[in-house]
């Protein structure tokens, strides 16, 4: 597989599970302002925050409402990482690599792509957008299931698994910090029903809430932490996201699992090892905040030797031995 394939395939997957998630946190926000009538508007700022391009927010729009926001994280055409834009440069990288994924793949994403484009002069009239953000997931959820149906699992399923994986695990990572430190209107709401509610919510916008209270009694910070980040067997667990990116790499390179060959493979090896045996006490000791931010610069760092290994141009003593071809 060349790399420009490999590459076009894994921004295809990850481009997707980035609208996805967007779409699940402006949903969770639109219904938990519902419940909470005070204080409405301080619920849309920490999403603006979790995007980390809170200078081009404040350089396009007046304030964080929830007009500004949804039209900010949907239907932005120039934000790269918008809903549309994602979708958009999802459907290019498929249509780069038409011959190495399915019809059925092609046609749902370019039909994904077009209902959001389409619901764009209409967005601000409909009656629920929570209907219209549930059907950006279900899109989503389709076009995963199509893939995983209708694509052979060799080199470029895994390269979309990875490119889906690590955008989930960044994107669970950003919601617990951002929840941790912004979405409480003051301290003394903390072990509050409002606290309570609020983590609720944080659960529900990664599917996790069911999941969740059939494993624990009762919702508090350490088993909520516990599950988002150490959870092996949940899919959208930072845990899980890293054990599956690695069993990709290996999948790609032919290297036996607990060995390495190449940056990407020590990297998230190492990762995956620092997750299995980590305990939630030494989490709250260091710092819910620091260390989800040194998990985000692991993770950054990681994203980076996938590309450094097989995306870009290597030299020629450096040759690859598997079945990948670095070639431009």
């Amino acid at each position: 597989m060349l790399s420009r394939v490999a590459e076009a395939i894994y921004w295809m997957a990850r481009y997707v599970e980035r609208a996805e998630n967007l779409a699940r946190f402006v949903d969770v926000t639109l219904n938990m302002t519902l419940d909470q009538p005070i204080g409405i508007q301080q619920q849309w700022e920490p999403l603006v925050l979790a995007t980390g391009d809170e200078k081009y927010f404040h350089e396009h729009y007046p304030h964080a409402s929830a007009e500004t926001v949804m039209q900010f994280l949907v239907f932005d055409r120039e934000y790269p990482n918008s809903i549309l834009s994602s979708l958009r440069f999802a459907r290019e990288n498929a249509r780069s690599v038409r011959e190495s994924v399915s019809s059925e793949m092609w046609e749902q994403l370019n039909a994904f792509y077009h209902r959001v484009k389409d619901a764009e002069s209409k967005f601000a009239t409909i009656d629920s957008p929570s209907d219209f953000l549930c059907s950006v997931k279900e899109g989503s959820h389709l076009f995963n299931g199509i893939a995983d149906a209708t694509m052979s699992h060799d080199l470029g399923w895994h390269f979309a698994n990875l490119g889906r994986v690590i955008e989930r695990a960044d994107k669970t990572s950003r919601l617990l910090d951002v929840k941790y430190f912004t979405l409480l209107p003051t301290l003394s709401d903390v072990g509050t029903p409002t606290d309570d509610l609020q983590w609720a919510d944080v659960l529900r916008s990664v599917s996790g809430f069911q999941s969740y209270r059939r494993r624990y009694h009762g919702i508090t910070v350490e088993r909520i932490i516990e599950f988002l980040i150490l959870d092996r067997t949940f899919p959208r667990t930072i845990n899980y996201c890293v054990r599956e990116a690695d069993a990709s790499l290996h999948a790609i390179s032919g290297t036996q699992m607990g060995t390495s060959r190449n940056s990407a493979e020590r990297l998230f090896g190492q990762l995956r090892a620092e997750l299995d045996y980590r305990q939630v006490e030494s989490i709250r000791e260091i710092g819910l905040h620091e260390y989800i931010d040194s998990l985000q610069v692991r993770l950054n760092e990681a994203s980076a030797a996938i590309h450094d290994t097989f995306f870009a141009i290597r030299p020629v003593e450096e040759p690859w031995t598997g079945q990948f071809q670095s070639q431009r």
